[in-house]
């Protein structure tokens, strides 16, 4: 399922990094039960994306039945995501974005990775 984001509408698109390595992502929703996963900042737009220095902010929504303890999900992908990616993840729970502003920022930019 793919989503229109801002940067869709600006004629962006996701960095190749991330398109790159879709399928290896794919796998990691299903190893930690993602029910959903965005990219957004840099990495989304895929403008002032610096291969040697940025890093790469996704926001996950997990599946909310599941048999891998809260902590395991989110540190587990975290760390696959920074090994596969090769460079520092900002990762960040949709549900624990309360800040409307902070909130704002992410939507300008966010880029579905994975949607069940």
């Amino acid at each position: 399922m793919k989503v229109r984001s801002q940067a869709d509408a600006e004629g962006l698109s996701v960095h190749p990094l991330i398109e790159e390595k879709s399928s290896e992502i794919g796998e990691l929703r299903l190893r930690y039960q993602v029910r959903r996963l965005e990219v957004f900042g840099s990495a989304a737009l895929g403008v002032h994306f610096d291969p040697a220095r940025s890093d790469a902010d996704f926001l996950v929504e997990f599946e909310p039945e599941t048999d891998l303890p809260a902590l395991e999900q989110f540190f587990g992908l975290h760390e696959k995501l920074c090994q596969l990616l090769g460079r520092p993840v900002d990762l960040v729970e949709a549900r624990a974005v309360r800040n409307p502003y902070v909130l704002e920022s992410i939507n300008r930019s966010r880029e579905v990775v994975y949607a069940a």
